[in-house]
């Protein structure tokens, strides 16, 4: 099954500094057939002016993935962490038992970024924070693992769920497979740019491609395109 969510389609709030697209339920955006795809829980796809962000405020029981897209975000956070993450690279907080944090754009542009939570395996746990540069080059034509609750995914930020966070630079006319374990894992994915085409199902630049029951999955690129996945329970 692959299911083609259109970004048009998306719940979607602005608030003045910030632009946001919500894949799934979220805030002030209610849809009982969009609250979770498997333990994904959230997909925000949101844009943030420059000197504004998320000031400090509480999570608890969440894995908490921030792959920022142009810009770059700065955390704080009440474990004493601090730290700039820039346009292709990654963070991961994992709240466990509660965490208080914020998130600010310190630059003199916009920073843009899709924010993914999971639900993790089990309740609680002290929290923790991670950031990490992930260079393009090894992405090229191939997923990367960038966050992994998954054994051998050595080089990807841990998280405490059975999911992994991917990315893939594919270059028009090219073709990337991936294979889930099992056919009843629930995959979404999302262009961050370009245009692709999952196995017969065309997905622009933002869209949302929810997939199940599949053994094996196609992503061709018709256009230079840079995606990010998602591998669920």
């Amino acid at each position: 099954m692959i299911e083609l969510r259109p970004f048009g389609t998306l719940g979607a709030a602005k608030h003045g500094w910030l632009d946001a697209h919500h894949h799934f339920a979220f805030g002030g955006y209610h849809d009982p057939a969009r609250v979770h795809w498997g333990s994904l829980r959230v997909w925000n796809d949101d844009k943030i002016a420059p000197g504004t962000g998320f000031p400090t405020h509480p999570h608890s029981d969440m894995e908490i993935i921030t792959y920022v897209r142009t810009g770059a975000i700065t955390h704080r956070d009440s474990m004493g962490n601090e730290g700039r993450t820039e346009a292709g690279d990654v963070q991961v907080m994992s709240a466990g038992s509660g965490v208080r944090h914020s998130e600010y754009n310190l630059e003199g542009e916009d920073t843009t970024l899709f924010q993914i939570w999971i639900i993790p395996d089990q309740r609680g746990g002290e929290p923790s924070w991670g950031a990490k540069q992930f260079p393009k080059e090894p992405r090229a034509g191939a997923f990367v693992p960038l966050a992994s609750g998954v054994v051998n995914d050595d080089d990807a930020l841990p998280i405490r769920a059975n999911a992994r966070v991917l990315g893939a630079t594919i270059k028009a006319g090219e073709s990337v497979t991936y294979t889930p374990a099992s056919a009843d894992r629930h995959l979404y994915l999302v262009p961050a740019t370009g245009k692709v085409r999952v196995n017969d199902v065309e997905a622009s630049a933002r869209d949302g491609v929810a997939i199940t029951q599949l053994a094996e999955v196609q992503i061709t690129a018709l256009e230079d395109s840079e995606v990010v996945l998602v591998d669920a329970a």
